[in-house]
C-alpha cells in the first residue's frame, strides 16, 4: 500500500460526528495527544531507506502539528462535508506525517445531533490499514474501549520463492479442478464498463444517508446497502441515458484467518441484480458474497499469498513502478466500489461530547469514478457516497434514490 500510494493516491478519511462543542478546545485536543500516546499504530511512520529493503516502521511521537482545527465558511453539514473533499488532493508522505486530524467546530445538521456538533476526520495512511483496522486505534484516540490486535508483517526470505511458487501452482490447479467439478463456486464475472468507470472529472461531493440499524432489518448491514445501491445507481444512471442492464460492485471482504497484514483484505466482485424484485436481489447479493467467502478460503488463496510473502523487495518495487494508472480496460471488476466499516460501540467521545455517527469515503480511481462506504457505530449507519460529476451527474439527486431505497 505505501509503494502504491505514490502511483495512486489512497489515504483512508474516517469522519466521525460529535453532538456539541468542548468547552476547552485545547484541553479536548490535550487528551487525544494524551489517548493516541497510547496506540502503536499511531506512534509510527514510515522508513524507506533502502531499495534492497522493505519498508520498516520507525517510532513517531504524536504531536500538536497533527491537529487542525479549520474555520468553515460555511457550517452547513453539507459545507463541511464539501470542505472535507477539498482535502483528499492533500495526501500524506507516510515518511514524515502518518496520520492526521481535522476538526471543524460549530458545523450544523450533522446526523443524530441537535445542535451546534464537532466534526473530527481522520487523514490516516493506507500502509497502517482500511477504515476496518484504523477505526480501532481511532476510537482509542477519543478514549473508546476498542482494542487493537498487533499486527506482525510476515516476509519470508527470498530463497523461499521458487518452492513457495510451486507449492502456489499445484494448489492454483487444484482450485481449477474443483472449480469445474462444482466443489467450489467460480470467479465472479467482470462487470462492462459504465459512465461510472469513466475517469473522474468535475466537482467531486460527499454525502451521506444514516440509519438506525433497526430500520435495516432482515439481513445483514452490508447487503442490505448493497441492494439500495443497486436500486439507486440503476434509476440514476438510466436517466443519465445509460443501458444499464447488469451492474456490479467491486467489495472490500476480510481474509480468512488471522490478521497477517495491515491491510488484511482483498476485493471481490459482487452482482448487484438491478432487475430482481428486493427480496430476490436481497437474496442474490448475499449469495455471491457467500460464494466469494467460499472461494477466497480455499488453500491455494494462501498458498498464493506465501509466495507473495518470499518476493525480493526490489522486484516488487520494480513491478509496482511499472503499473500505470492511466490505463483504461476493457472489463471492471464493478461499476462501483462498496466497503464496510465497523467502527464498534459508540462508547467514545470528544471532549465530553459523544459520538453520534461515523463515515468514511474511499477515493475515487481512474476506472471508478464513485464509491461507497456502510459504516457503523453503536446502532446508527451510515451510507457515504463520494463521487464525481461525471460519474453521476446530481449527486443529490442520487443520496435521495439512495434514501427511498434504503
Amino acid at each position: 500500500m505505501f509503494w502504491m500510494s505514490a502511483r495512486m493516491p489512497n489515504d483512508t478519511f474516517l469522519l466521525y460526528g460529535f453532538d456539541g462543542v468542548p468547552a476547552d478546545l485545547d484541553a479536548a485536543i490535550g487528551a487525544l495527544i494524551t489517548h493516541a500516546g497510547t496506540s502503536p499504530d499511531l506512534n509510527r511512520r514510515v522508513a524507506d531507506g533502502s531499495r534492497w529493503r522493505y519498508p520498516r516502521w520507525v517510532p513517531h511521537q504524536v504531536g500538536t502539528g497533527q491537529f487542525i482545527v479549520h474555520d468553515l465558511v460555511d457550517t452547513s453539514w453539507r459545507g463541511c462535508l464539501a470542505a472535507v473533499s477539498a482535502l483528499v488532493d492533500d495526501q500524506l508522505d507516510a515518511t514524515v506525517l502518518p496520520w492526521r486530524l481535522h476538526l471543524f467546530v460549530g458545523v450544523q445538521g450533522v446526523p443524530g445531533t441537535v445542535d451546534d456538533a464537532t466534526v473530527a476526520v481522520l487523514q490516516i495512511t493506507h500502509t497502517l490499514g482500511g477504515g476496518g483496522r484504523t477505526c480501532g486505534p481511532a476510537a482509542v484516540m477519543f478514549g473508546g474501549s476498542a482494542s487493537v490486535d498487533p499486527v506482525a508483517p510476515e516476509h519470508a526470505h527470498p530463497v523461499l520463492l521458487p518452492w513457495r511458487s510451486v507449492q502456489a501452482a499445484r494448489t492454483y490447479r487444484q482450485l481449477m479442478r474443483d472449480t469445474e467439478a462444482a466443489l467450489v463456486p467460480p470467479p465472479a464475472a467482470p462487470c462492462t464498463p459504465l459512465r461510472t468507470n469513466a475517469s473522474p472529472v468535475g466537482r467531486r461531493l460527499m454525502r451521506t444517508v444514516t440509519r438506525d440499524r433497526a430500520q435495516l432489518c432482515g439481513t445483514t448491514v452490508t447487503v442490505a446497502a448493497l441492494s439500495a445501491i443497486s436500486e439507486a445507481l440503476a434509476g440514476q444512471l438510466t436517466k443519465l441515458g445509460v443501458e444499464v442492464g447488469e451492474l456490479g460492485a467491486e467489495v472490500t471482504m476480510a481474509k480468512p484467518g488471522p490478521r497477517r497484514a495491515y491491510n488484511h483484505f482483498g476485493t471481490v466482485g459482487v452482482g448487484l441484480h438491478p432487475g430482481l424484485l428486493d427480496e430476490q436481489r436481497v437474496d442474490a447479493i448475499a449469495a455471491d458474497l457467500a460464494d466469494r467467502r467460499r472461494r477466497a478460503a480455499h488453500p491455494a488463496m494462501r498458498a498464493s499469498e506465501r509466495a507473495f510473502d518470499a518476493t525480493p523487495a526490489r522486484l516488487l518495487r520494480w513491478g509496482i513502478s511499472q503499473f500505470d494508472p492511466s490505463v483504461r480496460s476493457a472489463t471492471v471488476t464493478g461499476n462501483t466500489v462498496v466497503s464496510s466499516v465497523n467502527c464498534g460501540a459508540a462508547d467514545f467521545a470528544f471532549g465530553g461530547r459523544p459520538v453520534r455517527m461515523a463515515a468514511a469515503f474511499p477515493g475515487l480511481s481512474p476506472m471508478v469514478g464513485i464509491t461507497h462506504c456502510v459504516t457503523g457505530v453503536g446502532d446508527t449507519i451510515t451510507l457515504s457516497v463520494y463521487a464525481a460529476e461525471s460519474a453521476i451527474g446530481d449527486i443529490d439527486e442520487y443520496a435521495q434514490r439512495l434514501e427511498f431505497a434504503l
